[in-house]
């Protein structure tokens, strides 16, 4: 067809999106993940909060176990084991299986394990840390350690952080759970593991390696726990900077929850988005 004078000519654009492509912002490419087959959820600000259960909770971790489904709930707290958690949940009315609780102190002990089997550790740390690694055969010495393991403790000692930035200097390799800066507590925040890095990276000029969340290997380790596969696989969680950018890194269906950390307008303003918002997993319940 010849060119009619005076007109225009564009080049073909996208075509018009239904009022379903619409309701995501990313468009119709959020509606081509598969179902959902198996769950990983934060624990803090997801299913609980100062201490107590996020209402609807407990019916949530019902009918995951019901459905059969494989799920992990996930923390980057190292101090206490999984035992501890499953008995502090309990408490809560909370019903987790001591073997569907994984933690920055597991993926940490995974990680070694995997890098340097056998190996040795200067640990700074709670039971969580110091259990998981024992678990996979580490022996934990200040003698020339192959690493210098921090986490969480409620207590941090100068002392033992004064060993930890000699023996760093002396060339152990510096690892670090989590990087969370600060954690919660009834009275307000805590100095956390990611503070205390910071402490020591200053003294020495070595950064750690982060095992925990953000860091998608914790995803990673996740999913091969429970032998699940990142296109069939939902993260829950109450933080974007860690809980959302790890399982968007990971490949995963990434869902936010506003009974915790991040609101939606807080949201708004990463340059990354959540799959999805919810008001709590209340929500989620009845897709399970």
């Amino acid at each position: 067809m010849g060119h009619v004078p005076g007109a225009v000519l564009r080049a073909p654009g996208p075509p018009a999106l239904s009022p379903t492509d619409l309701r995501h912002p990313w468009g119709r490419h959020m509606h081509d993940r598969k179902p959902v087959q198996s769950w990983l959820t934060d624990m803090d600000g997801v299913l609980v909060h100062e201490g107590q259960p996020v209402p609807g909770a407990p019916e949530f971790i019902q009918k995951l176990r019901a459905s059969g489904k494989p799920f992990l709930v996930l923390t980057n707290n190292s101090i206490y084991t999984p035992r501890d958690l499953q008995a502090r949940l309990a408490r809560m009315g909370l019903d987790v299986p001591e073997e569907a609780i994984w933690s920055s102190a597991l993926a940490t002990a995974k990680f070694l394990d995997d890098q340097r089997p056998g190996g040795t550790a200067y640990v700074i740390g709670e039971a969580g840390l110091t259990t998981a690694l024992h678990a996979v055969g580490y022996v934990l010495s200040d003698f020339a350690p192959d690493y210098v393991v921090l986490g969480e403790t409620r207590t941090y000692s100068f002392e033992a952080i004064t060993k930890a930035v000699r023996l760093i200097n002396d060339g152990a390799r510096f690892i670090c759970t989590n990087p969370d800066a600060t954690g919660p507590s009834v009275e307000g925040a805590l100095p956390a593991a990611g503070s205390v890095a910071a402490m020591i990276s200053k003294a020495t000029g070595v950064e750690p390696y982060f095992v925990g969340k953000p860091n998608p290997m914790m995803m990673r380790s996740a999913l091969n726990t429970i032998e699940a596969h990142s296109e069939t696989t939902a993260m829950i969680g109450d933080r974007m900077d860690t809980d959302i950018l790890c399982g968007l890194e990971a490949g995963l269906e990434t869902i936010l929850v506003l009974t915790g950390i991040s609101s939606r307008s807080e949201a708004e303003r990463y340059p990354y988005r959540p799959s999805r918002i919810v008001n709590s997993v209340a929500d989620l319940i009845d897709e399970v």
